[in-house]
């Protein structure tokens, strides 16, 4: 087992973060020119770490697969971004931002990162702001806030239901000032496909270009994953259909240590899901659970009038609806977080209280009858106009007239690459931002706190964290990947991976595998788990990675586009971190926010917690294709703050 240093500064819980930029090594000015910074992902996380280091005076080389940093997955993120600018003077302070944060995530985070993320929060805010980003505001002009789940305090900052489309363009804005003056190298449709390490440090990677197959080295001093998360192992989810967890599963097989990868997040608030083709699921943002009411009908038989299409939801009186998450946690209503949201729904739907009208009877109400009797049509338009609007188009339906449907789905990735306080990996040289890491939401994320993690690691704590690790590679020249060994070895494996995939020349598509991966881990790795099916899944997913590498098939050519080529690899990948994903719920023996194990449950049938074995980060180490990773363990201690179950009933 390795001995895992976070190196969380010394003092007091408040000054950590003060006291590290205080003492941290520094690269002069001249020296910066000479440095030259490989980040990969161009997302808020991506774009933000580049915009600030090459505004510093860095040399930056930025990559992404997709055709503009623009068509980044956070621009997919509606509701908002927390922060504790306290404007609405309802009680908000740096350390309850703090606090709800830890709690959220079922006391599963690293206290000092957390703090940390909550302190320069507000930093943020001003700094979309200068960038212009148009943030809601109210009458007299100041910006306007809304709740969130898992708060008491209306701290989240938005754009409509558009805020990470906004956030990310700001982002972008300052990328693309920096392109434009020669201090960032924008490579556009570049996939990685491996990350080169020289001496034990990661100094480079391999790219492969989608437009021509070309394979291709670059040289960093240092490298950047902001690449996001790996939610779509599951096939259906939120997440846009090229997201994927790829870049870091191969910084893992090359030494970095994946944490907490059963952490995944369960979103309550999505449309379900029609049929079995369907190839991906919409969110409906959390922020209209601020003015929409969750119910189901109190009634089987009127569920199951409403399931075959015999009743709608207007034909149900008020006292014949079970606002089931206002009966069940009266303190924070329907406003709980996302876990304890989307288990409630899947308790209701499972005692066949479900509305959807097709094989899954799942789905749930989200109604805006009350809010518009309350504040009038035109107010609740001026708040989610587009998400109404997005909805119609998708359903049909008009959701200023019947309750929305909605149902959990797979989200966020709590679990990623283990980090440090500087979010160095566990190979020197390797940095990773936003949801490609593990480290600041627990078991499970608060609404509207990806964007503020993306942005807080891209524009206020890598740029001083890396600069820690810089100050010592000022005197090592910049490598020539075409002449250097490791470079070479490493485009070679990368080839002769390619090569393997195109001839194996089967009878079935990366899809077909993509989908079957993806039943298996919803139905054994999805919002309940046990032993017995996750020892299933384990065994499941090996025969599935066989199938795959004997009868995939992948047609035309590798010097050309080729997305089904791309699918592949990506597929491949995930076949092997569905199985590490089992491993990890298999092993932790409690149940703690999204990872629910339905042996560890109270008699009410919450999470049940078990801090005296499992108050620790599970940090993973790769040993080999047929050998079961190693377990690493990084203790969590919380000094500021009382570790109790958590209780969404009572403030």
């Amino acid at each position: 087992m390795t001995k895992l240093n976070s190196k969380v500064p010394e003092g007091k819980l408040k000054d950590k973060w003060s006291n590290y930029k205080a003492h941290q090594n520094l690269v002069n000015p001249a020296n910066k020119r000479k440095i030259d910074v490989i980040i990969v992902g161009s997302g808020l996380a991506g774009g933000a770490a580049a915009a600030s280091l090459a505004e510093m005076g860095f040399k930056v080389k930025v990559f992404c697969y997709q055709d503009s940093p623009r068509r980044a997955h956070s621009i997919a993120a509606q509701g908002g971004i927390n922060a504790a600018k306290n404007y609405p003077n309802d009680g908000d302070t740096i350390y309850r931002l703090f606090y709800d944060t830890i709690k959220g995530g079922d006391y599963r985070s690293r206290e000092a990162n957390v703090y940390r993320l909550a302190e320069v929060s507000n930093e943020i805010i001003d700094q979309a702001v200068a960038q212009g980003v148009p943030f809601a505001r109210d009458y007299s002009g100041y910006l306007d806030n809304r709740s969130f789940g898992g708060a008491l305090v209306s701290r989240t900052f938005y754009a409509r239901g558009q805020t990470g489309q906004q956030l990310l363009l700001g982002a972008y804005g300052a990328l693309t000032r920096q392109i434009g003056l020669g201090n960032i190298e924008m490579y556009n449709r570049s996939e990685l496909m491996d990350i080169v390490l020289v001496e034990g440090k990661a100094r480079g990677i391999v790219t492969r270009n989608l437009k021509t197959g070309e394979i291709k080295s670059h040289f960093g001093h240092a490298v950047v994953l902001a690449t996001g998360g790996y939610g779509n192992v599951f096939y259906l989810s939120t997440n846009a259909m090229g997201s994927n967890g790829s870049a870091v599963w191969k910084a893992y097989k090359k030494g970095a240590f994946f944490a907490n990868p059963a952490f995944v997040q369960i979103h309550p608030t999505c449309i379900p899901r029609h049929g079995e083709f369907q190839s991906k699921l919409t969110l409906m943002s959390e922020s209209l659970r601020n003015d929409g009411r969750i119910w189901v009908p109190k009634k089987k038989e009127d569920a199951e009038a409403i399931r075959a299409g015999k009743m709608r939801p207007e034909d149900i009186p008020d006292e014949d609806r079970d606002f089931y998450l206002e009966r069940r946690y009266p303190a924070f209503g329907n406003l709980v977080p996302r876990d304890v949201a989307s288990r409630a729904a899947k308790e209701r739907t499972d005692k066949g209280f479900g509305i959807e009208k097709n094989s899954t009877g799942e789905g749930v109400y989200l109604d805006f009858k009350y809010a518009i009797e309350r504040l009038g049509k035109d107010a609740i338009e001026a708040r989610y106009g587009n998400l109404f609007q997005m909805y119609e188009k998708i359903t049909d339906e008009n959701p200023y007239e019947t309750p929305m449907r909605i149902y959990p789905t797979i989200h966020y990735t709590m679990g990623g690459l283990w980090v440090d306080y500087e979010l160095q990996s566990t190979i020197p040289g390797l940095f990773v931002a936003g949801e490609a890491n593990f480290s600041d939401h627990g078991a499970n994320r608060l609404g509207a706190s990806a964007l503020m993690q993306g942005l807080a690691d891209g524009y206020f704590v890598l740029p001083y964290t890396i600069q820690n690790y810089l100050a010592y590679e000022i005197t090592n020249p910049r490598l020539n990947p075409e002449e250097h060994s490791e470079f070479k070895k490493t485009e070679e494996d990368v080839k002769e991976r390619i090569n393997k995939l195109m001839s194996i020349q089967g009878k079935q598509s990366a899809e077909h595998f993509h989908r079957e991966l993806g039943k298996i881990m919803w139905e054994y790795v999805g919002m309940a788990r046990d032993e017995k099916g996750l020892k299933t899944a384990i065994e499941k997913i090996k025969a599935l990675r066989k199938e795959f590498w004997e009868d995939l098939h992948i047609p035309g050519s590798t010097d050309t586009v080729n997305p089904e080529l791309e699918k592949a690899n990506r597929v491949a990948d995930f076949l092997e971190l569905g199985e590490l994903m089992a491993y990890d719920a298999l092993n932790r023996n409690e149940s703690s926010g999204g990872h629910f194990r339905l042996e560890y449950a109270t008699e009410e049938g919450e999470a049940l917690r078990r801090d005296d074995e499992y108050m620790y980060v599970a940090a993973w180490e790769y040993k080999g294709d047929d050998k079961e990773p190693a377990l690493n363990k990084e203790p969590l201690h919380y000094e500021e703050i009382e570790v109790k179950t958590r209780n969404y009933k009572t403030a």
